[in-house]
């Protein structure tokens, strides 16, 4: 962790001045009235902080400001969040961006407008084992992780198979339900635990350590990305652009004021201890797995999608510019930046 500390501190220098200006605005803002706010249905895969850009931007009264009230629920994965989509229980959905992919690829429909998560926001975590550097090291261990095709699945399994072992041969993976990876580690069902924070905080806390970087290994990586329907696109732009922004101006509010994030959070964990919480948020923010921008990056989509054609979960026959629509996202950082 330390070695990234000195490259954080200069985002945060970057970030702080934009931070106040954006608290300032903020406090002198008054929301929009409740009546004149637009209602949002919004599915998230998981509760997790790899999503604490959303969070802060709903207690710091972002999505207010911009004219939404938002209506979250959590669908319990990557397939029943973007489900929820395809089906009208949602207008929008964040999770493995993928999962629009695959709907375009079958004939369905399906927009990714933005990023939530930049870095693969999975830490291995363990009881027994020593920091593990090179994945061939995994060969005879038991892992669990999300079910297949959740992201940490599919990351974890083409590591496994890049570092030339075989998935139920050299490697096990153990999968449970999304969120309660740690609990059959700790309960000695498997050597190894990915998950993702507050989860690999709360394990630390119980006596675990981390012993494999994911976000590191992979680099640049649409881990989460903000999924719609072109017809919700074309039928109403304003609401989709005011969730944008709103995405935009939380992500630089959360770098910007980790303290307030650490508030946030506890707040939405608060059967966690504080210092778990809080040493979450610090690694969150440390790996610099939040988006930074809203923006979809190209390297990131291509690393995303080099490992689902890779594992045969999509076929790799949408480009970026057929399932990406970064127009709302680039008019976001210009009005934020404005």
């Amino acid at each position: 962790m330390n070695g990234l500390s000195s490259h954080v501190s200069g985002v945060r220098g970057v970030f702080v001045a934009t931070g106040l200006a954006l608290a300032a605005a903020f406090a002198s803002t008054a929301p929009v009235e409740a009546q004149e706010l637009k209602e949002v249905n919004f599915s998230e895969a998981v509760h997790n902080l790899g999503y604490i850009n959303l969070y802060v931007g709903m207690h710091a009264g972002i999505f207010e400001k911009n004219g939404l009230k938002m209506n979250v629920s959590a669908a319990g994965g990557d397939t029943q969040t973007f489900a929820a989509v395809l089906g009208g229980s949602a207008d929008f959905a964040i999770g493995d961006a993928t999962m629009a992919v695959m709907s375009r690829e079958a004939g369905g429909p399906g927009m990714v407008v933005g990023t939530v998560v930049q870095r693969a926001h999975y830490f291995g975590v363990s009881k027994n084992l020593d920091v593990i550097t090179d994945p061939k090291d995994f060969k005879g261990l038991t892992i669990v992780t999300s079910p297949e095709p959740n992201t940490n699945y599919s990351v974890a399994k083409k590591m496994i198979e890049d570092a030339g072992l075989t998935v139920g041969g050299d490697v096990t993976i153990l999968q449970v339900s999304p969120g309660t990876e740690i609990g059959a580690m700790l309960a000695g069902q498997a050597d190894m635990a990915i998950a993702y924070q507050p989860s690999v905080a709360s394990a630390v806390d119980q006596g675990a350590k981390v012993v494999f970087d994911f976000s590191n290994y992979v680099g640049p990586f649409c881990n989460t990305g903000i999924m719609v329907l072109p017809a919700t696109i074309e039928n109403d732009p304003e609401m989709v652009q005011a969730l944008v922004t709103s995405f935009e101006e939380a992500s630089r509010m959360t770098y910007a004021d980790p303290d307030f994030a650490k508030e946030v959070a506890r707040k939405e964990f608060p059967d966690l201890p504080g210092e778990v919480v809080d040493a979450a948020i610090d690694a969150e923010l440390e790996y610099l797995i939040p988006a930074e921008h809203v923006v979809v990056e190209k390297d990131q989509w291509e690393n995303l999608m080099a490992m689902q054609e890779y594992l045969g979960n999509i076929k790799g026959t949408i480009s970026f510019d057929e399932v990406i629509d970064n127009s709302f996202a680039e008019k976001a950082m210009e009005e934020v930046d404005g």
